[in-house]
């Protein structure tokens, strides 16, 4: 018999097995005697039999023994500033400008490449370049371009209609960019990864906040309905 052929027994002797009319062979002289019944005791005793036991390597893990018993130790905190909840809200006027991170890969950055020019076409913006690989935080390719707060309004729902199905992170610019990133952060479409792990407070004699320079020179009206 081939092998295709005794599989499709096999198969059929279980779906036998398995009937109403015979679980009481299963409840009544268990699941070998079931087996020794249907004709597949050997069968599975062979298939049993030929499993191989794995021994151990022999030596000492380099984590040590027992490292399941090992205490949980709670790592230094990462939160920006915030070793306890805040005693009142922080104040929206902290926030001095925004950056939008475009996400793209191999196969989107033709989208991207159109959100940028529609983008420098119709707003008073800081462009930055292309970045094909990962860039600080930024973990895929991606481009971003500053805007001053008065475009907030304006740029956000420009965005989410105009993503053209990419990821989007639009962030502020306060004195903690961290937080910025990782906290205070808007989506447009699927979130990602961002590793803002590093990523601290301007030291002596740097910008508090990144600043905005504007680099563009607009030439179309933004659409309106």
């Amino acid at each position: 018999m081939s092998d295709k052929n005794q599989h499709a027994a096999i198969d059929l002797e279980w779906a036998n097995l398995l009937s109403p009319q015979r679980r009481t062979v299963l409840r009544g002289g268990g699941l070998v005697a079931a087996l020794a019944a249907s004709g597949l005791a050997g069968t599975a005793l062979a298939q049993d039999g030929a499993v191989k036991r794995v021994k151990p390597v022999s030596g000492k893990s380099p984590w040590g023994e027992h490292t399941d018993t090992a205490p949980t130790p709670r790592p230094v905190s990462v939160r920006p500033g915030e070793e306890t909840l805040p005693g009142k809200p922080r104040a929206y006027t902290d926030i001095e400008s925004y950056h939008a991170h475009i996400y793209f890969d191999e196969d989107s950055y033709q989208k991207a490449a159109l959100i940028r020019k529609w983008a420098a076409e119709r707003f008073q913006i800081e462009l930055g370049d292309w970045n094909l690989e990962p860039r600080g935080p930024h973990v895929t390719p991606s481009f971003y371009f500053g805007f001053t707060n008065d475009l907030i309004s304006v740029i956000v729902p420009w965005l989410q209609l105009n993503s053209l199905g990419l990821t989007i992170l639009i962030h502020p610019n306060t004195e903690d960019p961290r937080a910025d990133h990782l906290y205070y952060a808007l989506w447009v479409n699927r979130s990602q990864p961002v590793n803002g792990y590093a990523m601290k407070k301007p030291g002596p004699g740097e910008p508090r906040v990144e600043q905005i320079f504007v680099n563009t020179r607009p030439t179309v009206k933004i659409e309106r309905a």
